[in-house]
């Protein structure tokens, strides 16, 4: 679909299904949710934890077998908080076609050793 690189990328398997037999929506969610931890604990530095989900759609269906990639980038960053956007994309097993399955918004808090919201350095500051 892109040239992006997904934080995760991941099979769907027979107990990732709903009673229906489709992909369970909480397992792509618990993904998305994954993909952008990791990007936040790097982006911090540090412990980062999820502190709310929004906006979360699923525009499309998964198969078992299907691969899922989860892309994330960053919509704001604060002192203590990163805003991030998760985009869940699905590759058909025995082919090309990609489609997307799932999206939404991540808000993470950075947290020192006491549990505490801390302020992070922004990534140019990092850079020199």
């Amino acid at each position: 679909m892109t040239d992006r690189t997904p934080l995760i990328r991941v099979t769907a398997m027979p107990a990732d299904t709903n009673p229906y037999g489709g992909v369970f929506g909480g397992w792509l969610m618990g993904q998305m949710g994954l993909a952008c931890g990791s990007f936040a604990s790097r982006r911090t530095r540090g412990k980062a934890i999820l502190v709310a989900a929004d906006a979360i759609k699923f525009p499309g269906a998964m198969a078992v077998g299907d691969e899922l990639s989860v892309y994330v980038e960053l919509l704001n960053q604060g002192r203590t908080s990163l805003r991030l956007r998760a985009e869940a994309i699905s590759r058909e097993r025995d082919g090309d076609g990609e489609k997307m399955v799932a999206e939404g918004e991540f808000t993470f808090v950075a947290l020192d050793e006491n549990n505490k919201p801390r302020a992070f350095a922004e990534e140019s500051e990092s850079n020199g």
